[in-house]
């Protein structure tokens, strides 16, 4: 696909606009400067963005959709990219997921994780991922209950080729800083219980284009950012990302 939204030298632009915002947002909040990692969502945006992107400096990308993310690292084999997957996984495209990204930050399935574990590579490093935890309890969002991580902490334990790291929220929009940071607060406090020394979930990848600040406010290591550093998304990249999602799940 080609013909991106925006110029390629705007994307360096905002992504510098960006790095300052993260970088203030450490600042007001007592967070040591650098602590905070930048995760550039592109799901449904061009590769030339990307691109532009990496050229600006940044590494790591996060995809929602196996079939155009495999198509994107195509595109930018010549990249030293990292790869997150950072969507609603399926069962039949576990295998791709575990052989291609770096991580995943979405796993809140004991039977997605045990075939993560099995399908990675042993030429690989662990897949290091992040569980999900849906601390509004909408039927539409994936994530575990709260009440149930800790139990799937324990079953998760010693699968090999897999490295539990931190814990993942996509909480409901709310307006207003004090606001956006309760359901943060909330998953910060969740990891200072679940954490062991042999697990300490130091990642809590949380937060996005409008409430990166309340997500750093409250701990947040890893926020994840599309629309704010690339514009708006190319829905040309819509049936390529759906396809096959009705395959039969294996």
């Amino acid at each position: 696909m080609s013909g991106p939204i925006m110029a390629p030298s705007g994307v360096g632009l905002l992504l510098e606009r960006l790095r300052a915002r993260i970088r203030a947002a450490e600042q007001r909040y007592g967070r040591e400067p650098g602590s905070v990692v930048l995760l550039a969502a592109s799901k449904q945006q061009d590769v030339e963005k990307i691109r532009a992107a990496f050229d600006a400096g940044q590494r790591i990308f996060g995809e929602s959709y196996l079939q155009e993310a495999l198509v994107k690292m195509e595109a930018l084999r010549d990249l030293k990219a990292e790869w997150h997957f950072i969507g609603r996984i399926q069962g039949n495209k576990t295998r791709r997921i575990a052989e291609r990204f770096v991580w995943v930050h979405s796993l809140c399935d004991l039977g997605h994780a045990r075939r993560l574990s099995r399908q990675r590579p042993p030429g690989l490093p662990p897949l290091k991922a992040c569980v999900q935890i849906n601390l509004s309890g909408e039927a539409t969002k994936a994530g575990l209950d709260p009440a149930a991580a800790a139990e799937f902490l324990t079953a998760c334990a010693g699968l090999p080729g897999i490295e539990i790291a931190g814990l993942m929220t996509l909480p409901s929009p709310l307006e207003g800083e004090a606001d956006q940071r309760l359901p943060f607060r909330a998953l910060r406090a969740l990891r200072d219980r679940l954490a062991t020394p042999s697990c300490p979930l130091e990642t809590l990848s949380m937060g996005m284009s409008d409430d990166l600040v309340a997500a750093i406010a409250e701990g947040a290591t890893l926020v994840r950012v599309g629309t704010a550093l690339f514009g708006p998304r190319d829905r040309r990249w819509e049936k390529l990302a759906h396809s096959g999602e009705r395959e039969k799940r294996a």
